[in-house]
């Protein structure tokens, strides 16, 4: 417990310093000229998909860091629990990375009556008003929420009870299962925001979760067939 506090405690303040220091490189004009540089280095709207990828990736991180926390507790099985233990550490780190941000554009972490995914959307992102201009659904690639599921990818209040109540090879292959959805919802917005977002460090952090969460992809799948299951239909 003492090494888990330390280490979130660590990954936050990493994150807040990474994120101080992107937002004052962005800021402070690089190398560009003109009116695409000055697009590229304003703060983002309320509304647009910086802001909103930032708002919606922290929830998500938030369940995924939690999910590998509780099968920790449930099984003995080292790769599981060496897994888990990666992808709350990583995904904590993220987390304080998106949240410094919006600390710092001075946007809010929370915003009432705004749906999740909005600021997803099949145009470039923003209006005039900083609104996505299309429909999440359609920029998901085809990614939908469960029923009872905020997000695509996260899971339902009943499936974390059944992790929770879970035992050894149930819970693994349960927390396995749950994380490759997690995985390929988280997957499919951070595509959105490597496409959308006009802040280039929160881009490269959105192609880096494509790039590692794949990967995981396709360690859990192997894992979920070392234990006689393979992933959610």
């Amino acid at each position: 417990m003492r090494r888990t506090y330390w280490a979130t405690g660590t990954a936050v303040l990493l994150a807040l310093v990474f994120a101080v220091a992107a937002t004052v490189a962005t800021a402070s004009g690089g190398s560009g000229s003109g009116s695409g540089s000055a697009r590229e280095q304003r703060t983002p709207a309320l509304y647009s998909p910086d802001a909103g990828f930032a708002r919606d990736m922290a929830v998500h991180h938030q369940q995924a860091v939690e999910m590998s926390f509780v099968v920790r507790d449930r099984t003995q099985d080292e790769a599981v629990r060496s897994l888990a233990y990666d992808i709350a550490n990583t995904q904590a780190n993220q987390r304080g990375m998106l949240l410094g941000w919006l600390d710092l554009w001075g946007l809010p972490k929370v915003l009432a009556g705004e749906p999740p995914m909005s600021w997803m959307s099949t145009g470039d992102g923003a209006g005039a008003d900083g609104h996505g201009s299309g429909h999440a659904g359609h920029a998901m690639g085809g990614v939908t929420a469960r029923p009872g599921a905020l997000m695509p990818g996260m899971a339902t209040k009943d499936e974390l009870a059944a992790l929770g109540a879970a035992q050894g090879r149930d819970a693994e292959v349960l927390y396995l299962q749950l994380m490759t959805d997690h995985h390929k919802g988280g997957v499919a917005m951070a595509q959105g925001c490597a496409t959308q977002c006009r802040t280039p460090a929160e881009r490269a952090l959105a192609q880096g979760m494509v790039d590692a969460q794949q990967s995981e992809l396709t360690l859990m799948a192997d894992m979920l067939r070392q234990r006689g299951a393979a992933p959610r239909g």
